[in-house]
This record gives C-alpha cells, sequence and structure tokens, in this order.
C-alpha cells in the first residue's frame, strides 16, 4: 500500500528538519527577546510585526549556518569517518551537497529580503553595517578561506554576532533611541550563547584536533577545557547580580542562580567523559542549553520588571 501524501510529504521533511536542528534556535530567541523587551523598557512603543519579521530571519540566517556548517565540514573532510559533528544528513545520504547549496542560496536569499524590509521600516541604514557583517560571518564559520570556526574563534563570533549583534540589532531596529545600556545587558546572554557552541565542541576536541579543526576547547586542551567550562557560568551569574547592583534587571535576574545544579551535573559529565569517553559527552548538551533557557529567561524578566 502506497504511503499517504501528507506521509510522504513529513518524510521528505525529515532530513531537511535534521539538517536545520531547530533545538539550537533556543540560542537565537534569546537575544532577539531580550533586544525586543529592551526596546519597550528604554521607551519604545510594541513593533510585533517587525519584531515577527527579525524572529523569521534570524532563524532563517540560523538554519543556514548549521546546513553551511554541514555542506563545508563535508568537504573538507571533517565530518567523515568517526566524526559525531554536523547533523550528519550528508553521511546518512538523506541530502545531497548540490541540495544543500540550492538550500543556502534559498534561505540567504530570502533572509536579504527580509532585512530590506526590517532596514526600511526601522528608519535606521546603519543596520546594513550588522547585517552584512553578521550574514558573512555566518557563511563564513566553516568555509574557506576564512573558516573561523577552524581557528579557535568560534565562540568568540557567536559571542559578537548571535550574543551583541542580534541584541543590540534588534533593539535599534526597534527602539525609538539609542540608549547604551543595552551593551551591558547583552554582555551575560552573550556569554550564555557562546558556552552552547564550547560545550558542544568539548565531546570533538580529539576527533577535530586530527582532522586539523582547532577550536577553543582543542587550544586549551582537556583540562584547561573543563577549568573554562566550570567558571563560564559563575561568570554569567555575576554579570547578572551586577545588572540588578546597578538597577539595570530586576531581581529575576538573580533566579539563574537556582540552576547551579544543572551546571554541576554538566561538570560531573566532563569528569566522567575525562575519564577516557569524551565523544560520550555529546549525548549531555541538553543541560547547557536548559542552562541557557532558563538563565535567559531570567534576564530578560529581570529587564522587563525593572
Amino acid at each position: 500500500m502506497p504511503p499517504s501524501a501528507p506521509a510522504s510529504f513529513r518524510a521528505a521533511l525529515r532530513p531537511w528538519w535534521q539538517a536545520a536542528r531547530p533545538p539550537f534556535y533556543i540560542a537565537t530567541l534569546g537575544p532577539l527577546t531580550l533586544g525586543f523587551t529592551a526596546s519597550i523598557k528604554f521607551g519604545g512603543s510594541p513593533r510585533p510585526a517587525l519584531f515577527a519579521l527579525i524572529l523569521f530571519a534570524s532563524f532563517l540566517v540560523h538554519a543556514a549556518t548549521n546546513m553551511a556548517d554541514d555542506l563545508f565540514d563535508h568537504l573538507q573532510g571533517v565530518d567523515a569517518g568517526a566524526g559525531i559533528g554536523g547533523s550528519r544528513v550528508i553521511q546518512e545520504g538523506a541530502i545531497t551537497p548540490r541540495a544543500l547549496v540550492l538550500a543556502l542560496a534559498l534561505l540567504y536569499g530570502l533572509a536579504l529580503a527580509s532585512a530590506f524590509v526590517i532596514v526600511h521600516f526601522s528608519g535606521r541604514p546603519g543596520l546594513w553595517v550588522l547585517i552584512i557583517f553578521a550574514a558573512l560571518s555566518s557563511f563564513f564559520y566553516v568555509a574557506p578561506p576564512i573558516k573561523y570556526g577552524h581557528r579557535a574563534l568560534g565562540e568568540l563570533m557567536v559571542f559578537i554576532n548571535m550574543g551583541l549583534i542580534m541584541t543590540v540589532g534588534t533593539f535599534l531596529a526597534l527602539a525609538e533611541a539609542w540608549d547604551k545600556r543595552i551593551v551591558a545587558l547583552a554582555l551575560p546572554v552573550s556569554f550564555m550563547v557562546a558556552n552552547i557552541l564550547y560545550f558542544q565542541s568539548l565531546p570533538e576536541m580529539e576527533i577535530d584536533r586530527a582532522v586539523g579543526k582547532i577550536t577553543l576547547a582543542g587550544r586549551l586542551g582537556p583540562v584547561r577545557a573543563a577549568l573554562a567550562q566550570a567558571l563560564w557560568w559563575p561568570l554569567v551569574w555575576l554579570l547578572m547580580a551586577t545588572l540588578w547592583l546597578a538597577g539595570l534587571a530586576a531581581w529575576p535576574a538573580l533566579l539563574g542562580l537556582l540552576t547551579l545544579p544543572l551546571h554541576l551535573s554538566a561538570l560531573e559529565k566532563i569528569r566522567a567523559a575525562a575519564a577516557g569517553d569524551w565523544p560520550g559527552l555529546d549525548r549531555h548538551g541538553h543541560l547547557v542549553r536548559k542552562l541557557y533557557l532558563f538563565n535567559s529567561l531570567a534576564l530578560i524578566l529581570g529587564v522587563a520588571l525593572s
């Protein structure tokens, strides 16, 4: 009996869903929502339609970044063999490299069209500087000749693009006037989103090094990489407490401290991985995504109630 049309459509869509990696879109949602909340808090008027378009365009670029990562790491042999990185859609034969190229053209094209509308209705042509920088950073994450993700610069660029630029850019697009306080608010969420990438790179340290890909964790080495993870979230909580002390965020920003058990659990998983199973750490990435989700919500709520 032939499959029904809806079943066939779902089967065809499944590998694209896998390639897009939607669970990681929370990394995009947090900074954008923070910028939107701050734009209202600092004297702007809600512009939900424009914010919805910003979300749409940002998700398109996030999906394109993930697919470009799959494509160029495949072409450079990074995800071959025992590699656990990427979505594995090419390695599994679910999507061809040519199809990914066409998908990238479509995604970046739609994002560019959306950017024209966003800049027009925001009335801030200067946003093009941030948009172009972010778009190029998205493509050249692993694409040659820059491929900064292979040069231990991935976390820094995520900090800048998915933290500072997304938060500040959303604020600029929606707010009536510039307010330097938005930069201070963006710092904690920038460190949070960078840690998603950092933790994700820990299981692949040895695999990446074997194929010539140098990540920040790989450059630090297992001992110092584990120490960096141990210090990362206390720094985030210190920044959020500073915002509270400065009056930029209300007490809910301190609720992030309640996620300390998640942080300790992640550190315990790292200690176990250091005993000889770094690739096994890959299945515990949900711990850092939960840390990010709860802490970004605490920060946004703190700003909303300040």
